[in-house]
């Protein structure tokens, strides 16, 4: 059996031989290097057209500033006099390094998201002011060397000489900040567990009290016997609040007043109410003339408690008298 034949039967499949091979390889690569976002493989980051683009632009940037610090008083400096004689740094290069430094460093917070929005609007405005001030160094620098100056005006100078204090200020400033936004995060996320430790002790504390002190059995109702999901019926607030009847026991009826009473309704000579009284007064119940006279059991408790609450409703005594009189 061939390892072709062999793949086959395992559902494999079979693998590219040689030239095939290769390719196989070169187009997984490039996948690779062009996958989508979230797929597990991102694309690669590759910054060297950053730095082609920033190192000639660092060296224009670099040769401005240190012409327009040397036309401003800025150059070679003793840092250790009496102890260092050779040391020397010409403080001209304070000016790009200090200026642009920043500037990327609050274009960064800015643009990276990471602050709150105090520490993102005060890197927006000081970044847009340090790019601002560049630019203006830069074609000041280039107006006085057009004009063949070799030394600039007052207040060029003035400003020039600003310019480090400024910078250290503003860049203590976003440092400042943005230790002030971990310091908050650090304490949003300490309250948090906190709040969720409080919560974990006030669910051990009731579990033990319900282990304690269980709650009473209650009767449940069998399966399918409840009333939810069920539209109520007309009048079913008015039967709740009625007290249900009390199961009686068999009734002795007169069958000759029974049949006197039906051959009366049949007759017109009665109305079923009257029948369904006149059968209470001879002592069946109301549920069982409502049924007599054709009815239904409500039928027969509805005229009796009508008759009731109308002879509740007459007068009595003296008044009911004199209203007959």
């Amino acid at each position: 059996m061939s390892i072709g034949s062999a793949t086959q039967a395992l559902n494999y499949p079979e693998r590219p031989i040689g030239g095939d091979a290769m390719t196989g390889m070169a187009m997984h690569r490039r996948n690779l290097r062009h996958a989508a976002p979230g797929t597990g493989t991102e694309p690669r980051n590759y910054p060297w057209p950053l730095l082609l683009i920033a190192a000639p632009a660092a060296v224009a940037v670099w040769s401005g500033w240190v012409g327009l610090g040397g036309m401003c008083g800025f150059g070679p400096v003793h840092l250790l006099p009496g102890i260092a004689p050779g040391f020397t740094v010409n403080t001209a290069i304070t000016l790009p390094v200090g200026i642009e430094s920043y500037g990327a460093y609050a274009l960064s917070a800015w643009i990276g998201g990471n602050g709150s929005d105090r520490t993102r609007a005060f890197a927006r405005r000081s970044a847009i002011g340090a790019l601002v001030l560049g630019c203006l160094g830069q074609v000041v620098f280039h107006l006085l060397a057009a004009a063949h100056w070799t030394e600039a005006p007052w207040p060029v100078v003035m400003l020039v000489a600003c310019l480090p204090v400024v910078t250290l200020s503003f860049a203590a400033a976003l440092v400042h900040l943005k230790r002030a936004d971990v310091r908050a995060v650090a304490e949003t996320e300490a309250e948090a567990e906190r709040v969720k430790a409080e919560a974990a002790v006030r669910a051990e504390a009731r579990a033990a009290a319900k282990a304690e002190f269980p709650p009473p059995a209650r009767n449940r109702k069998p399966a399918g016997t409840g009333s939810r999901g069920r539209k109520p019926e007309p009048g079913a607030d008015r039967k709740q609040s009625e007290p249900e009847a009390q199961p009686v026991a068999e009734e002795v009826i007169d069958i000759d007043s029974e049949a006197r009473i039906l051959q009366l309704i049949a007759e017109g000579s009665i109305d079923p109410e009257g029948a369904v009284l006149q059968l209470v007064g001879e002592g069946v119940s109301a549920s069982k003339a409502g049924v007599l006279v054709g009815k239904s059991d409500s039928y027969g408790r509805q005229v009796v408690r009508a008759a009731k609450k109308l002879a509740e409703a007459a007068p009595k005594g003296p008044d009911a008298e004199g209203s007959d009189s």
